[in-house]
């Protein structure tokens, strides 16, 4: 029985080692995961972003978000440049492995385009209608 198939039947309580479960997670091709940034307090989705296993273990190693960026093939420790830092507060992992929803605590705008979140073109009907302005 695979680590997914024994934890959905795990009681509440039960553990299983850490190295076992990133093991087993699904890397996709590119050896990336998803991650859904989520802020601890109010539950709003702040964003969406990739995380390799490196970037996954430092994440959870030092409390402050790390994620792979696909554009510049390359770590990006969250707020590095901008000073938007994620400290991640849990890392939890969907049901079969195959995405991470970080809770965070973010500090300034989630978003490069200086927005809260990344979540602002809202599709009503036959258009997209940006919700929010830049801070």
């Amino acid at each position: 029985m695979n680590i997914w198939m024994q934890l959905e039947q795990a009681e509440v309580g039960q553990t299983r080692s850490l190295a076992a479960v990133l093991d087993a997670i699904p890397w996709n091709s590119d050896g990336l995961v998803a991650a859904i940034a989520q802020q601890h307090d109010t539950g709003e989705v702040l964003m969406l972003a990739w995380m390799n296993r490196t970037a996954l273990e430092e994440t959870l190693a030092t409390n402050r978000v790390c994620y792979w960026s696909r554009s510049r093939q390359q770590l990006w420790r969250k707020g590095e440049t901008s000073g938007h830092r994620q400290s991640l507060i849990e890392a939890r992992l969907d049901c079969d492995g195959d995405a991470i929803l970080l809770r965070i605590e973010q500090q300034g705008p989630a978003c490069h385009t200086g927005r809260a979140n990344c979540f602002y073109n809202s599709i009503q009907s036959d258009q997209i209608v940006v919700i929010s302005a830049p801070q």
